[in-house]
């Protein structure tokens, strides 16, 4: 069976095997902690120091090549000092969007690999358009919700899952203690690859939407359940970093570069 037929027939057995790759390659018998660098954050990264292990994402099984301008398609492993521990993280430089048109399972798959391979933390960032028009140029936001009008889910089947702490309340205060005037907003996620008309922006904000873009909830999502069918009993955490340029009245979009949530990595 080759690595797509393995993702789309059984994902769970993919991201476990994609985990165990990993763990051989980098030396890493478990990860503590990830990160999904979405467009323009790929730069942030220089900050953790140099990796100990880079590769292809597309060397790992269920991972695909890089679609997207900015997504550079590399996984890396680092060792971060925190206190008297070395922290282990495991980052992403770019992800699979749904409106590729590969379905979902790409789209989660790193998420769900991270969980594997021992993530307890999960941070997702992303450039996205600014529906709240008191955003200013490249301010970083923080997700406290979402609204979902894409109409997909990474799961099939009766598998209830409650969303309500969906994104860390803990990791959010650990990011405020190194700029407590960062924003939260709700994020609206949106298939594309088309962006929104000036009536679906008017729309989302009388939904109470601030945020909008085309990726971070199926991955949420995924993290959360792959966690409680990994092992309940473990700590877990989502958390979410979006960042905005303003582009028109009606719609703002990402153009420069962001801060990384560094505090979040060491303290979490």
């Amino acid at each position: 069976m080759t690595s797509d037929q393995l993702l789309y027939s059984d994902p769970l057995k993919a991201a476990e095997q994609a985990a165990s790759e990993i763990a051989k390659r980098t030396g890493v018998l478990s990860h503590d902690i990830a990160l999904v660098m979405g467009s323009g954050w790929v730069d942030a990264v220089s900050v953790l120091g140099s990796p100990d292990f880079e590769c292809d994402a597309d060397e790992i099984t269920g991972f695909l090549p890089p679609a997207v301008v900015g997504h550079s398609g590399k996984i890396r492993s680092y060792s971060i000092k925190s206190g008297d521990k070395i922290l282990h993280a495991l980052v992403f430089l770019g992800r699979t969007h749904l409106y590729e048109g590969k379905g979902i399972e790409p789209v989660v798959h790193g998420v769900r690999t991270a969980v594997k391979a021992g993530c307890k933390v999960v941070i997702l960032t992303n450039a996205c358009g600014g529906i709240n028009t008191s955003y200013s140029v490249g301010q970083p936001v923080l997700i406290r919700d979402h609204i979902s009008l894409t109409a997909t889910s990474p799961l099939i089947g009766a598998h209830f899952v409650d969303l309500t702490d969906l994104y860390s309340k803990r990791i959010r205060a650990i990011v405020k203690t190194a700029d407590n005037s960062l924003a939260e907003g709700v994020y609206v996620h949106w298939r594309g690859p088309t962006y929104e008309t000036p009536a679906e922006i008017l729309m989302m904000r009388a939904m109470g939407a601030d945020l909008v873009g085309m990726s971070t909830v199926p991955e949420a999502i995924a993290a959360r359940v792959t966690r409680t069918i990994t092992g309940p009993d473990q700590t877990f955490d989502d958390a979410s970093f979006p960042w905005v340029e303003m582009e028109s009245p009606e719609r703002i979009t990402a153009k420069t570069s962001a801060p990384t949530p560094y505090s979040a990595i060491r303290r979490a």
